[in-house]
């Protein structure tokens, strides 16, 4: 049963498909190799989780696109979310 999904080569993160464990390993296909992430926390359905060592300041990509930026470093089968990512779209202060 797939648990995540990766949309594009260029992305670090995945998206869950459903509720996931924390300890779960989560097998992802990232440019047609299967890698198996071990998360880190628990994660609801439709958050993503990271696929890579995320360093603080670093683009956060899912769809091939920049969502965010890591507001602090993020660890390969983190939880990305709110907590650890700045929006960039609709802030006007930023271009």
């Amino acid at each position: 049963m797939l648990k995540a999904l990766v949309v594009d080569a260029k992305d670090n993160v995945a998206t869950a498909l459903n509720d996931l464990n924390k300890g779960d390993s989560v097998a992802v296909e990232i440019e047609g190799t299967a890698v198996d992430i071990q998360l880190e926390q628990p994660l609801p359905f439709g958050h993503k989780f990271a696929l890579k060592k995320i360093k603080a300041g670093q683009a956060v990509i899912k769809y091939g696109e920049v969502i965010g930026l890591a507001t602090a470093g993020i660890a390969v089968g983190e939880h990305v979310h709110v907590h650890n990512v700045e929006g960039l779209r609709g802030r006007g202060d930023r271009q």
